[in-house]
């Protein structure tokens, strides 16, 4: 039995799960991303479009359906941050990882990503990598963050 289906018998075929199975299946795998086969089978599970489940899947920056790093940069793009260099820490990290926001690594250590408020607007601007966030920013900073991720590969 396939990681899905097990999460799949685990929930009600009500479509007030699917968030739940999107989240409990994304974590199970080791590749952490849905993909169009399993929409595909979640849809026909719940008896709802698989348009409707990728339309979920994509609104919640915990999920994704594409490949990621591992580990997940999201810089806050909301106006507190952004008034306070949001816009100036993206770029710092963009260049201090070589990819563009949407983009992976090439060694496949960094996804970086925007996102909406993290929820720490008076430490703006701020960043989240996994489940660790850095408020009050600055260039310096940032570089000393990325070199710890990097240096723990």
């Amino acid at each position: 039995m396939s990681v899905l289906q097990k999460i799949l018998n685990q929930n009600p075929k009500t479509e007030d799960y699917l968030i739940e199975t999107l989240l409990s299946l994304q974590e199970a795998k080791d590749e952490p991303y849905i993909t169009e086969e399993e929409i595909a089978d979640i849809a026909e599970h719940y008896g709802i479009s698989p348009t409707r489940v990728s339309s979920v899947a994509s609104f919640y920056t915990l999920l994704s359906l594409r490949p990621r790093g591992k580990h997940i940069v999201q810089v806050c793009r909301d106006v507190p941050c952004y008034l306070n260099g949001s816009e100036n820490i993206l770029e710092a990290i963009k260049k201090n990882l070589g990819c563009d926001k949407g983009e992976t690594t090439d060694d496949g250590l960094f996804t970086l990503e925007e996102t909406s408020c993290l929820g720490n607007c008076d430490g703006s601007p701020t960043m989240r990598i996994g489940e660790e966030t850095y408020t009050n920013l600055d260039t310096k900073k940032v570089e000393t963050i990325l070199a710890k991720y990097r240096e723990a590969k």
